[in-house]
């Protein structure tokens, strides 16, 4: 019976050492997880911020790129307005030219 009890006990005490085993398994497993869960909680964090600023970022490229539209059109008219008045100052130029040109082929009429 001593030596069913001796095998018996080194039963036991290799039990034991497993199971010891499998608890600082499990610890070590229980560290890694609280360190991959404090990880995606910083990540989570970092991704809410990084999207609040796109955000911000996508709001004002919106009005930049308005407000350069309106300003390509207030342009496009401005430039648009002044070549008619270039088209009317050449007309203008013109005409008076050809005024001037009759003005010194007519004869001088004399006053008394």
């Amino acid at each position: 019976m001593t030596q069913q009890g001796a095998v018996l006990q080194g039963y036991n005490n290799e039990l034991v050492k497993c199971i010891e085993d499998l608890c600082m398994q499990k610890e070590e497993l229980n560290k890694q997880i609280r360190q991959a869960e404090e990880e995606k909680n910083k990540l989570q964090h970092e991704i809410q911020v990084l999207s609040e600023q796109l955000e911000c970022v996508c709001e004002n490229l919106a009005q930049k790129v308005a407000s350069r539209n309106e300003l390509d059109k207030i342009l496009a008219e401005t430039e648009a307005a002044y070549m008619k008045i270039l088209d009317s100052s050449r007309t203008l130029l013109n005409v008076l030219k050809k005024e001037v040109g009759s003005l010194k082929h007519t004869p001088e009429q004399k006053t008394n």
